[in-house]
C-alpha cells in the first residue's frame, strides 16, 4: 500500500465475507492472513491503475472483457496491474455479463495472491460499498472510544502515588504488550506486562539505543515465541537529542500497531516526558553553581539566594517579608518495600513536595522547601518537618526535622511538623543564659552518652511510652527501659515523678 491511502479505519475482508446480507464468497487469492480494505471503487476499465489509490476493494462485473474465457493472457495482465496499483482485493459481480467467475481470472488471482471475492447476482455493488462505509464508521467510533478511554486511564495513572509504573502498566494493558522505560544508560528503570523472549527484549533495547544518535523514535519487528510477528517501537522522551545528550526512552513490544495504538502511545509519551522531564537549563545551572560554591567553602547563607531563584513557585504569590530567606527541612523514611527505581521515586517526591532539592539515600530522604511551605503527606513515606529557619541555621532545622520524623514513626502518622516554643509561654519568663547554664549542669552526668540523652529526650516527648520510643529509635523496648534506668541512676532522679520529668524536659530544651 502506498502513502496516498487515506487515514480511514480499515475493514477486515473477513467481516465482509461474514456479512449475512451480502452473501460474498472468496474463490481465489491469499487466505493465510486477513486483508484490510480501506476504500471501495467500482471500475470497468481495462487498466484500473490510473484510478486506484491503494487498499481498495475493486468491484467489477467484467464488462471490459465479455469473453468468459478471457482471450489469451487478458485476465493475467488485468490482475497483475490491479496488484501493481495496490488494490486489497477484487470483487467480481455475477451479472449482467458473466454467469460465473471466469476460471482464467481465478487462476490469475491465485497466481498473483490477490483475494478474489464472488459477488452474487442479488447483491448490488452499492450494497457492498454501503456495508464497507458502515463498518468503517463503526470501527472509527470504536477507535475513538478506545482512544478516549485510554487517555482517561493514562491520565488517572499519572496522578497516582507511583505515576511512571502506573502509566506503563496502563499502556501495556491497552496495547496488550510489554512496556519498558529505559534510563539514559540503557538500563531498565521500570517495566510492565508479559516480558518477551530474550531475543525480542534485546532487539527492543537496541532500538532504544539508536535514539541516542538523534532520532525521536525507531521501529522494527521481531518473531514472538509462537511465531507471531511482534511490533517493536522506541520513543525518546524530552525532545530531539543533541550531541552528547542522554535521555530516557519508552520501549513498546505489542502484537499489533494501528492508528489507535499510535494515538494511545502518543499520550503515554507526553505523560512520561512530563513525569520524568528535567527542570529548565537555567534552574539546573543555578543549582549546580550553588553546589560548587558550597563545595568550595561558601556559607549556606551565601548560596541560599541562588537556590531560591532556581525553585519554581507555581501558583504561589510573592513571598512575604517574614518568609524571605527561610527554609523548611524535611526528613523522611520509606514505609514498606521500594516499588520503583530511585530516579522515579526522587521525581515523585520532588513533584509531591514541590521542590527539586531532594536527596534520596536508600529508604531515607531529605529535602529543602523554601519558606513556610506546606508539607503534604507522600504515599509510602513517613515525614518529619522542622520549623522554617534561615540558611545559616539549616543544621538546627535538620535536627528538628529528624525529631519530628521519629515522632511521626512512633505515632504512626504520615507527617509531623515541629512546633517551636511559644515566645510568650512560661519559658519566656526565664533568662535564656541562666536556663542554659542550669540545663547543662543538670544534664552533665549524661555528657559523653549521646544515646542515653537522645533516648531520654524521645521518651519524654512521647509521654513515657516504651513502645513508641522503641519504634521511633528503632531499638527494642527492653533497650529503652535499660537506657532510661541507666539515665535515672546517673542523674539520680526518679523519672516516674511528673515534676522531675517536667524539670528534665525544660533542661533538655534549654541545654
Amino acid at each position: 500500500m502506498n502513502d496516498r491511502v487515506p487515514p480511514t479505519a480499515p475493514v477486515p475482508l473477513s467481516s465482509l465475507l461474514g456479512h449475512p446480507a451480502l452473501g460474498l464468497r472468496q474463490v481465489a487469492g491469499g487466505r493465510e492472513r486477513d486483508t484490510h480494505v480501506y476504500l471501495v471503487h467500482t471500475s470497468e476499465m481495462e487498466d484500473p491503475v490510473p484510478y486506484l489509490l491503494g487498499g481498495e476493494l475493486l468491484l467489477s462485473a467484467g464488462v471490459h472483457c465479455p469473453d468468459a474465457t478471457g482471450a489469451g493472457t487478458y485476465w493475467d495482465r488485468y490482475v497483475a496491474r490491479t496488484v501493481e496499483a495496490g488494490a486489497a482485493a477484487l470483487g467480481f459481480g455475477i451479472a449482467p455479463v458473466h454467469d460465473t467467475v471466469p476460471p482464467a481470472l481465478i487462476e490469475a488471482c491465485d497466481r498473483h495472491g490477490l483475494p478474489l471475492v464472488e459477488v452474487p447476482r442479488q447483491t448490488t455493488f452499492t450494497a457492498v460499498a454501503s456495508a464497507v462505509w458502515d463498518a468503517m464508521a463503526e470501527r472509527r467510533h470504536h477507535e475513538l472510544r478506545r482512544i478516549t478511554e485510554a487517555q482517561q486511564s493514562l491520565a488517572t495513572a499519572a496522578a497516582r502515588p507511583h505515576p511512571v509504573p502506573a502509566v506503563l502498566r496502563q499502556l501495556g494493558q491497552h496495547l496488550g504488550g510489554w512496556t519498558v522505560l529505559y534510563g539514559p544508560d540503557g538500563a531498565e528503570l521500570s517495566a510492565a506486562g508479559p516480558r518477551p523472549p530474550e531475543q525480542v527484549h534485546t532487539a527492543l533495547g537496541a532500538l532504544a539505543a539508536r535514539l541516542r544518535s538523534g532520532p525521536s523514535s525507531a521501529a522494527g519487528t521481531a518473531d514472538g515465541p509462537a511465531g507471531e510477528r511482534l511490533h517493536l517501537t522506541a520513543y525518546g522522551l524530552g525532545g530531539q537529542a543533541g550531541p552528547g545528550d542522554r535521555r530516557l526512552a519508552l520501549g513498546v513490544c505489542a502484537p499489533r500497531r494501528d492508528g489507535a495504538d499510535g494515538a494511545i502511545v502518543g499520550v503515554a509519551v507526553v505523560l512520561l516526558a512530563l513525569l520524568t522531564g528535567r527542570r529548565t537549563a537555567t534552574a539546573g545551572t543555578e543549582r549546580t553553581a550553588a553546589l560548587v560554591r558550597l563545595l568550595l567553602g561558601a556559607e549556606p547563607a551565601e548560596v541560599a539566594g541562588v537556590l531560591r531563584r532556581s525553585l519554581p513557585r507555581p501558583g504561589a504569590a510573592e513571598p512575604s517579608v517574614g518568609d524571605d530567606g527561610l527554609w523548611t527541612v524535611v526528613r523522611g523514611r520509606r514505609r514498606g518495600r521500594a516499588r520503583d527505581d530511585g530516579l522515579l521515586a526522587t521525581a515523585a517526591l520532588a513533584a509531591g513536595l514541590g521542590t527539586p532539592l531532594v536527596d534520596l539515600d536508600g529508604d531515607e530522604v531529605s529535602a529543602l522547601l523554601p519558606g513556610e511551605a506546606e508539607v503534604r503527606a507522600q504515599p509510602g513515606w513517613t515525614l518529619g518537618a522542622g520549623a522554617p529557619v534561615p540558611a545559616a541555621e539549616l543544621a538546627r532545622g535538620g535536627a528538628e526535622a529528624a525529631r519530628a520524623l521519629r515522632r511521626a514513626v512512633a505515632e504512626r502518622v504520615p507527617v509531623v511538623r515541629h512546633v517551636p516554643d511559644r515566645a510568650d509561654g512560661v519559658a519566656s519568663l526565664v533568662d535564656p543564659a541562666d536556663a542554659g547554664a542550669l540545663g547543662r549542669a543538670l544534664l552533665a552526668p549524661l555528657d559523653g552518652a549521646p544515646a542515653l540523652l537522645e533516648t531520654v529526650r524521645v521518651w519524654l516527648s512521647l509521654h513515657g511510652s516504651w513502645d513508641r520510643t522503641a519504634v521511633a529509635l528503632d531499638i527494642h523496648r527492653n533497650t529503652v527501659r535499660q537506657r532510661i534506668a541507666r539515665a535515672e541512676a546517673l542523674l539520680e532522679m526518679d523519672l516516674s515523678d511528673a515534676d522531675v520529668r517536667m524539670e528534665l524536659w525544660f533542661a533538655l530544651k534549654w541545654r
